[in-house]
């Protein structure tokens, strides 16, 4: 028996870990197509038809609604004694390549990290308290000021404007600052860092000190300090910590998510590009990678089995479905004769 089936512009891309052949997990599959997953090389998985993917379609054609794993434990499963006579040819198109960029559309209520929603509260107690001043004007230290700062408990003089936007900016701008190396001062601070925030980490892969996460202990360094004279609780959570701040980081959205009024920016879809290097041709662009063909499935049964296999498919009426992951699919030919 033979079955062709026509397809066009499948995908043949994953983005989801996990396997189709697994029960869900409880919280489900995680979704591995966003643009801070797809740095990893990893997740840029390229699907091609397998058996199971041919044993889905026959599933499909015959009007079963479940999930192949599920099918499978059925002890009544229609193909038990049949999958192992199933074979398959996938005749594809010549290939060409797909300039068409897809955006995938996040379900999972994500958000984005640099952006929010709403009207500024600049009004808020952290801008507001006579402590104010003088612990956001650590952000104001150029590195050499900072490492005084937190080697020899030089106060602060520099000022800031109060204002999140502003505090933001320049926790961009911090960022952006060059990783530096371990000189006297940087030792001394990181030996002052190790005793109050322990297990904290501010080197990069290369070994090198970053400056971000010099800024961000040193705020709650300052916290330490300001809190023999004034009261600070407004300045943190419940857990005691600072809003979108930790020992060695800045969260954007989490931070400005206090001094807005509105909720955090959901993200509703990202371009599906997976950027990676290869030895020899340098950085490779990968994008969604779309089939077209005729799909060849030939079953090892008699004729008498076929006819009944046939007309079960006829009567489950299925005109159209996916192949793998989006694309049309469809029947064009059923041939009953018996494979030679």
């Amino acid at each position: 028996m033979k079955i062709e089936i026509e397809y066009k512009d499948s995908w043949r891309n994953s983005f989801l870990d996990g396997s189709n052949d697994e029960a869900l997990p409880k919280n489900g599959r995680k979704f591995i197509g966003s643009i801070t997953a797809l740095k990893n090389s990893e997740n840029y998985i390229i699907r091609d038809v397998t058996h199971n993917t041919v044993m889905g379609i026959l599933n499909r054609l015959i009007g079963e609604q479940r999930k192949l794993y599920q099918a499978r434990e059925d002890k009544e499963y229609f193909f038990k004694d049949i999958e192992p006579l199933v074979t398959y040819h996938d005749n594809v198109e010549a290939k060409e390549t797909n300039n068409e960029l897809v955006y995938l559309r996040n379900m999972s209520g994500n958000t984005d990290q640099n952006s929010f929603t709403g009207m500024l509260k600049t009004s808020d107690s952290m801008f507001t308290s006579d402590y104010s001043l003088k612990f956001w004007g650590v952000l104001k230290l150029d590195i050499d000021e900072l490492l005084e700062f937190i080697v020899y408990e030089k106060e602060t003089t520099k000022e800031i404007e109060l204002d999140p936007l502003v505090i933001s900016d320049r926790f961009a701008e911090i960022g952006k600052i060059k990783a530096i190396q371990e000189s006297k001062e940087v030792l001394k601070a990181l030996e002052i860092f190790d005793k109050k925030f322990e297990g904290t980490n501010y080197k990069n892969n290369k070994g090198l000190i970053v400056p971000l996460n010099l800024y961000c202990s040193a705020l709650y360094l300052q916290l330490e300090r300001l809190s023999k004279k004034y009261d600070l609780s407004s300045a943190l959570t419940k857990t005691g910590t600072i809003t979108g701040i930790s020992k060695r980081n800045f969260t954007k959205k989490d931070f400005m998510n206090r001094f807005t009024t509105g909720e955090k920016k959901k993200i509703f879809g990202n371009p599906y590009i997976a950027k990676s290097f290869v030895k020899g041709e340098g950085q490779v662009t990968s994008m969604l990678i779309k089939k077209s063909g005729v799909l060849e499935i030939n079953i090892a049964i008699k004729r008498d089995e076929a006819k009944v296999l046939k007309k079960i498919i006829e009567n489950a009426g299925v005109s159209s479905f996916y192949l793998g992951k989006k694309g049309l699919a469809y029947v064009t030919k059923i041939d009953t004769r018996e494979v030679g």
